[in-house]
């Protein structure tokens, strides 16, 4: 009888592991790293050569390891960290395994110095290939020094598969820097092929962060803290005019580790409420405190992915905490005039807001000077009335800059049939008419989903409509939603719907080709966009319902839909990341006409 299985060598074996733990260089140097902070260290050294190709060496000043642990560090499964199945489930180091040094010495040439500090001499280890050739004393600084060279070198199929040395590099400096973020206490020097990268003194997070991104970035960003008995939130977040077109400056971290979460970092896409330009993403590093028994780090050889035991409960806690940070913070962006802005410039206002040949009295009647009353408007509720002429009601203040009651007496002008501008305090505020009235639709519709009950205006003349079978498929499909959002709506074969009732938002006459309109969205969205039917159908009834640009307001119109405006959560953008309203400031307008008081 042949026999075909076979036990493999430990040395191959190893090499085998290997693969899984070391990926390229950045994955050794992530592995020293974490092994440096568990180990206490307060000064942390890198040194690497040719993308950490040639030579890897990470130096640190904490405990170190006696001579009978550092002869046994680089036997696989060999680890301080852990001692039975419980400390598996209460994790709270970066590293546990035991399987990295053993791992890097499987395929490098690996030099080990290290000294406790109530030893007076070290220890030295050599190993090449995961085959030991020296263990010798010799006298060092306390820490512990590693030198991995020639990573690979005795497996060129994985050697061959590396990327080029700027590649491998930019993987190890983000090693490095998440390092940097999520322990800004420890002094940290990174080098490469004798050139100073990094070299950062321990300090608060946020100067940390001034370091690495810059002080104009930092000085931008928004901070936020969350914390109750089970769960902490805290990090900073940036603004939507310093959004990237990929993730990259996306940092989360779970009790300091630095973990790729799919779910989280879509949960903190969301909470921006479409403040974003479509295919730009959010900067932000959030660091998560959460008791290590309700996560399993324990996933992946990375250890970069984690299982939470309730993760639909972390995931509404980041939406709601992101969600709250950025509500309270003033995001309306600020106008500056260029020199050629005015050049052309041709304002075409509303006879009836100015007259064609106003008189000393109707001048200073519109610029009396006065300041318009301001008051903090409450949000909006689910139990409030959504009629057009509705007053809003709630406890809970919109930490707004500006916010204005519908007793206004300021003046209000409409130019173009598109803009809105009043002004306010030191500013010029001017308002875009249709994004200001999606913003509002949108709130509104959110809210109706939550709603029992439905606010529909009944037709006197129900409207037949005739569509394809797959836009009648999607009618059907969503019609609990466009019920909820005050349709009514009965469907007749395959391609035929007949509309009794619609929201009180939409204009007379107009019916038919605001359904068929909103489909259209509808399903334009969800080629672009992965999110709940819902919030895709809210974006588009809000947006197809909306006034348009070019639509004449009245007075009243327009101060209704400012006030309606800033009692919403976030009334800065569009449900499509377009801006509702900018700022231009009176020191602006004044160093444009040379004024100097």
């Amino acid at each position: 009888m042949i026999q075909t299985i076979k036990i493999l060598p430990e040395s191959l074996a190893n090499k085998i592991a290997a693969g899984e733990v070391v990926q390229r260089p950045a994955s050794a140097v992530k592995e020293l790293v974490e092994n440096a902070i568990d180990a206490h260290a307060r000064s942390l050294s890198i040194f690497i050569k040719d993308g950490g190709r040639s030579l890897i060496h990470v130096i640190d000043d904490g405990d170190g390891m006696s001579k009978e642990d550092a002869s046994i560090a680089f036997h696989r499964h060999a680890t301080s960290k852990i001692a039975a199945y419980e400390d598996l489930e209460c994790i709270r180091t970066l590293g546990f395994r035991g399987e990295a040094l053993a791992s890097i010495a499987a395929v490098s040439q690996v030099e080990m110095r290290t000294r406790m500090n109530q030893s007076d001499v070290g220890t030295k280890i050599r190993i090449e290939g995961g085959t030991v050739s020296e263990i010798s004393d010799e006298a060092c600084a306390v820490g512990t020094s590693i030198q991995v060279r020639n990573l690979f070198y005795n497996t060129p199929g994985r050697r061959n598969f590396l990327k080029s040395v700027s590649t491998e590099y930019r993987h190890i400096y983000d090693v490095v820097q998440r390092a940097a973020i999520s322990h800004p206490e420890l002094n940290l020097k990174f080098i490469s092929n004798d050139e100073t990268i990094l070299d950062l003194r321990s300090d608060s997070l946020h100067e940390r962060i001034a370091q690495i991104f810059g002080t104009k970035l930092a000085e931008s960003l928004i901070y936020f803290e969350e914390k109750n008995d089970q769960f902490g939130l805290s990090g900073f977040l940036g603004k939507p005019e310093y959004s990237k077109k990929g993730k990259t400056e996306q940092y989360l971290f779970l009790n300091k580790r630095y973990i790729v979460s799919r779910n989280l970092s879509y949960a903190v896409y969301q909470a921006y409420e479409h403040l974003l330009e479509k295919g730009c993403f959010p900067l932000f590093v959030l660091f998560i405190t959460l008791d290590p028994r309700k996560v399993d780090v324990n996933v992946h050889p990375s250890k970069m992915e984690v299982k939470f035991e309730d993760e639909a409960s972390i995931y509404r806690a980041v939406l709601s905490a992101i969600r709250k940070a950025l509500s309270s913070s003033d995001l309306m962006p600020t106008l500056k005039i260029g020199d050629d802005d005015f050049s052309n410039a041709r304002l075409q206002f509303q006879n009836r807001s100015i007259p064609s040949k106003p008189d000393a009295r109707d001048w200073s009647q519109l610029f009396r000077g006065e300041k318009p009353p301001i008051e903090v408007a409450p949000k909006l509720k689910p139990e409030d009335d959504f009629s057009v002429d509705s007053t809003l009601k709630s406890g809970q203040e919109n930490q707004l800059e500006v916010q204005l009651s519908a007793k206004r007496q300021a003046a209000l002008w409409q130019i173009h049939n598109k803009y809105i501008i009043l002004p306010v305090n030191n500013d010029l505020l001017i308002i875009d008419q249709h994004a200001a009235h999606e913003r509002i639709l949108y709130e509104r519709a959110r809210i109706r989903f939550t709603q029992e009950g439905k606010k529909s205006q009944q037709l006197l003349f129900p409207q037949t409509i005739q569509m394809s079978s797959s836009d009648a498929a999607i009618v059907k499909q969503i019609l609990p939603d466009l019920e909820k959002l005050g349709f009514t709506i009965k469907i007749f074969g395959q391609s035929t719907i007949i509309v009794d009732g619609v929201p009180p938002e939409i204009k007379p006459g107009k019916e038919g080709t605001i359904v068929q309109e909103i489909i259209d969205l509808f399903k334009e969205d969800e080629q672009q966009i992965r999110v709940e039917p819902s919030e895709r159908l809210a974006k588009s009834f809000s947006c197809k319902a909306a006034v348009k640009a070019g639509d004449p307001l009245t007075d009243a119109e327009m101060e209704s839909l400012i006030d309606q405006l800033f009692k919403t959560e976030i009334p800065y953008v569009c449900p499509h990341g377009r801006p509702v309203s900018i700022k231009l400031s009176l020191s602006e307008l004044d160093r444009r006409f040379g004024r100097t008081s």
